[in-house]
């Protein structure tokens, strides 16, 4: 799974979590996670040096890099990856279009061909056909759910109707609410979804320490857990296993090792 080895472990030696988006102190240039970002939070040696050169009554902050942004942080928010400072809402790589920021990768090889012997192992001629039915099903039945989601759904209401992804997000099981109908940012990474899906809906979240179970957003068709790194747009043009807007999507909890979700229609029935 090394190619879910992401993000950097906090400098403080009592914490040690594993932080997908560390800060960067401008002080000892250590990396701590959220909760140790300050100086004083994590005992920065150059914060005692650095003041003696500070007046009393000055307050510095720090300006977002991105363009045509004004917003400001009295803490630094620095990328780990082109070391610029941002505000809190460009603080992803693809919310401040990173220069480093890699182009979607192809799907793991592993993941891909679990999934495809899977696949393999139950289809027929007869199967084949009927998939193609139900392909087409699907599309079809998106776009009528499309109207209706648009009326219900929740999400980031300043995001331009442009941009906006429908779906119909069905919760992890044992969850008092089945599912929950909200949209997205086309743009953002299948990470930053997860994370704004969970909130909308109450969910437990630790993605972001080193834990055995994350919370991952499935295909309802392939039961694939998409990874983090890729965006939604990505996977809107899929030509194998596209999402719809308008369509189903899952949200579940799993351990590492555990690449899919077998029973998709478990979640429906």
């Amino acid at each position: 799974m090394a190619e879910l080895e992401v993000g950097q472990h906090c400098g403080v030696p009592e914490c040690r979590q594993l932080d997908f988006l560390p800060f960067v102190c401008d002080g000892c240039s250590g990396v701590f996670c959220l909760q140790h970002r300050s100086r004083d939070a994590h005992g920065c040696s150059e914060v005692n040096v650095r003041n003696n050169y500070v007046k009393p009554d000055q307050h510095r902050s720090y300006p977002c890099s991105y363009k045509d942004c004004n917003g400001k942080e009295l803490l630094p928010v620095l990328c780990p990856f082109c070391e610029k400072h941002f505000c809190l809402r460009h603080r992803h790589q693809s919310d401040h279009e990173c220069e480093k920021l890699d182009t979607p990768k192809p799907r793991m090889a592993a993941t891909q061909q679990l999934v495809q012997d899977i696949i393999d192992s139950k289809k027929s001629d007869e199967v084949k056909s009927k998939k193609r039915k139900g392909a087409k099903n699907s599309e079809t039945a998106a776009k009528v759910a499309l109207m209706k989601l648009k009326m219900h759904a929740c999400g980031d209401k300043s995001l331009p109707q442009t941009e906006r992804i429908y779906f119909q997000v069905f919760l992890p099981k044992g969850n008092k609410e089945k599912s929950k109908p909200m949209f997205f940012c086309s743009k953002w990474s299948i990470g930053k979804v997860v994370d704004f899906a969970a909130s909308l809906a109450s969910l437990k979240n630790d993605n972001n320490k080193s834990t055995s179970q994350k919370l991952r957003l499935c295909h309802t068709a392939s039961g694939e857990a998409l990874p983090f790194e890729h965006t939604l747009e990505t996977w809107l043009s899929d030509k194998d296993y596209p999402l719809y807007n308008g369509g189903n999507i899952i949200l579940e909890y799993l351990h590492n090792d555990v690449l899919f979700i077998e029973d998709t229609e478990s979640y429906f029935s």
